[in-house]
């Protein structure tokens, strides 16, 4: 698993990003980042778009977490609210608070090193198969998750 910071499949924009799955169990997961600079704006905070994609990742994670099947899952609807600037090490929790053959609906939360809340998230997740690539090859558990 540590060839893919943690996480069962691989993600290479998570991988990019550098973000590590810290937990994964039945429908919940935490990931953490460590901030550099790249990761942040010009307020050297971080990017509502590192935020955005903690919270997208990790909901996709549980939601997938969550799954009998071990599908994996494309984001259908996410809503992030920004409470906090993030800084330094930010830790993402999410769980699947309701699943159906079809669709994982999860909630997440962003913490800073403080425990303080940076922010919150709730999304809508479709679980798939595979995901046909631009070149027509499938991607065996593509998505998110």
């Amino acid at each position: 698993m540590a060839e893919h910071n943690g996480f069962r499949k691989r993600i290479p924009f998570v991988e990019f990003v550098g973000a590590q799955l810290l937990h994964l169990d039945a429908g919940k997961a935490e990931v953490e980042l460590v901030l550099e600079p790249h990761h942040c704006n010009s307020f050297g905070i971080a990017h509502g778009g590192v935020i955005m994609t903690l919270l997208d990742v990790t909901m996709a994670v549980a939601g997938r977490g969550a799954d009998p099947l071990d599908r994996g899952l494309v984001t259908i609807e996410m809503k992030s609210s920004f409470m906090q600037p993030g800084r330094s090490t930010l830790r993402a929790t999410a769980r699947c608070v309701h699943r159906s053959t079809t669709m994982a609906f999860c909630e997440a939360e962003i913490t800073d090193i403080s425990g303080a809340i940076v922010a919150r998230g709730s999304g809508t997740f479709k679980y798939v198969k595979s995901m046909p690539t631009p070149r027509g090859k499938a991607i065996e558990g593509g998505g998110d998750g």
